[in-house]
């Protein structure tokens, strides 16, 4: 397995079985809702990398959930639909969605879609060359980071971390999803590298090492 979980949001059966098919093959663990209204009380109990939202749905559309959703999570999305029209594609691109790919498609094209996304999704940090969050700077030109003024010493791996969360306020990473993205795919560390570094980022810290917080069960997250 990849590590990746992708949500699947969509009203009929035989669609979520056959992206679920898809995702699956290559690796990915799979979470299935039957609308909007069901995806948001599953997010929240445990946070996925990837949506793939279908637009016509009842209960709670597509771009209604979108709305939803962006209220209190970045989480990448692509969504599906039958109705292939400019403004519909328009439309769900401004509420969020990293993508949108009309129906019938075919298996290749959707896959490589979702791994160009989770690329993107994986560069985000690296595009703000400074950020200014609570008592922190970070600097991702210099690679510094600043608390309160005065200048912290991080490994590579503890500044991209650190980056990462806290370019996703209040987003929740999981252990796998955090020893993939900044370690990679051919590292063979546990996840406990990661709570190693976490540990060292927050001695590091010091009296500001409670802006990264442990969810339980799931991973961290950077909160202030």
């Amino acid at each position: 397995m990849n590590g990746i979980t992708v949500m699947i949001i969509d009203d009929e059966e035989t669609m979520r079985d056959l992206v679920k098919t898809f995702l699956q093959k290559e690796g990915y663990s799979v979470v299935e809702a039957v609308n909007g209204t069901d995806a948001l009380a599953k997010v929240q109990n445990s946070l996925p990398d990837l949506l793939i939202v279908d637009v016509m749905m009842p209960f709670m559309d597509g771009f209604s959930f979108a709305k939803e959703l962006k209220k209190e999570y970045d989480i990448p999305m692509i969504f599906l639909s039958a109705k292939g029209e400019e403004w519909d594609k328009i439309r769900g691109l401004k509420l969020g969605g990293d993508d949108y790919i009309v129906k019938p498609f075919q298996p290749g094209e959707l896959m490589a879609r979702i791994e160009s996304v989770l690329r993107r999704a994986k560069s985000v940090p690296q595009k703000m060359e400074q950020l200014s969050i609570g008592p922190l700077k970070i600097d991702t030109q210099s690679h510094s980071v600043n608390v309160n003024g005065q200048l912290l010493s991080l490994t590579l791996k503890e500044f991209e971390l650190l980056s990462l969360l806290a370019n996703n306020k209040g987003r929740v990473f999981s252990r796998e999803h955090l020893l993939q993205s900044i370690w990679g795919d051919s590292y063979n560390g546990t996840e406990r590298t990661v709570d190693t570094h976490i540990k060292t980022l927050r001695l590091k810290l010091k009296e500001n090492g409670n802006l990264i917080q442990t969810v339980w069960g799931i991973g961290y997250k950077f909160e202030v």
